[in-house]
């Protein structure tokens, strides 16, 4: 039996999570700023960091209380080491390098983005050779998998990141925050009447939504200098309509060029419905093509993502030093199981 304490810290969100041998979680606790940031429209860094220093104590508490353990019955300590937000990340680290300093267990450091795409493996095993659809706030990425843990970034975006655009668009049509929920809701009751440009449409598995993004902004303001009224339904719709299709025959055609048997889909944006939809239709559509879907709650930031992540790390000895340091910018190419993590 093992016992995995995840730590999550990257953005505005502190999340803990314990997680005992391959897929059973004890506990899952899960901070959220989102409201404190919606007054701002996005998230703030200096707030989000000074909030995670507020309340990391509490949620270690609480997590190890709904788990009803003591921390010393843990055998690793993970935590996020990147991508994400510098002082958000600290925070995170730092709580998950005194446990283990303290306790005397090993310390994982996990890569964000492999924490979303092995939240696909929180019901079942992932089928490889793999195809993950990384969408989310920061990111828009293809990435093959051919084993655990050996990844391939084949495609990814050229200046906006699909969750960004989401957001950015519906700050334009003045949408509560984030933007990207209240659009996939508004897109599935609504007819996609309004022509808008396919973006980055050259064979290539990149993706670019910036001039997407331009579209609406513009659609809108030359609406709004006529005094006309769009209907933002319609609007929210057909927006949604050229990102899944963008995103679903990049997907669906670099799982042919490869020989994929499974795609999943990772990250925030994995939540949205339309999205999910849409690819269950794709694939099912190609003959021996599987799809994975995480949970609902595993879709946002999370630490049941992180532990998964770990689980796989730890199985394979692969531990951190206690000199780890955050990477921001951290690539996920370098995440392979069988060398040394050093940080």
């Amino acid at each position: 039996m093992s016992l995995i304490l995840a730590i999550e810290s990257s953005c505005d969100e502190m999340a803990m999570a314990v997680l005992k041998d391959e897929r059973t979680f004890l506990s899952s606790v899960i901070a959220s700023q989102i409201d404190v940031h919606a007054m701002y429209g996005g998230v703030v860094p200096e707030i989000a960091s000074r909030k995670h220093v507020e309340c990391v104590s509490i949620v270690l508490k609480e997590v190890l209380e709904k788990a009803n353990i003591a921390i010393e019955d843990i055998d690793a300590v993970a935590v996020t080491k990147g991508p994400g937000l510098v002082g958000s990340l600290h925070i995170g680290l730092q709580v998950a390098k005194t446990i283990s300093l303290a306790f005397d267990k090993p310390l994982i450091g996990v890569h964000h983005i492999a924490g979303h795409i092995y939240a696909n493996n929180f019901e079942k095993e992932m089928i490889y050779p793999h195809m993950s659809l990384v969408v989310s706030g920061g990111h828009s990425e293809l990435v093959l998998i051919k084993a655990p843990f050996q990844f391939e970034i084949v495609g990814m975006t050229l200046d906006d990141a699909v969750g960004e655009a989401y957001d950015k668009v519906g700050r334009v049509l003045q949408l509560p925050y984030p933007g990207g929920p209240v659009i996939d809701k508004m897109a599935a009751s609504a007819i996609p009447t309004y022509d808008l440009p396919n973006p980055l449409n050259d064979g290539s598995y990149n993706f670019s939504f910036s001039g997407l993004k331009s579209a609406v902004i513009n659609l809108h303001h030359n609406a709004t200098q006529r005094g006309e009224v769009l209907n933002k339904e319609e609007l929210a719709a057909s927006f949604q309509k050229v990102v899944l299709t963008t995103l679903i025959n990049k997907t669906m055609a670099a799982c042919q060029e490869f020989g994929v048997k499974e795609i999943s889909i990772a990250g925030g944006v994995s939540a949205n419905r339309g999205l999910r939809k849409a690819m269950q239709e794709a694939v099912d559509r190609r003959e021996g093509l599987s799809l994975s879907l995480p949970p609902m709650s595993c879709c946002t930031d999370n630490a049941m993502m992180i532990a998964l992540a770990a689980k796989q790390m730890y199985d394979n000895n692969v531990f951190s030093s206690i000199d780890l340091s955050v990477r921001p910018n951290l690539n996920l190419e370098d995440e392979t199981i069988g060398g040394n993590d050093n940080g």
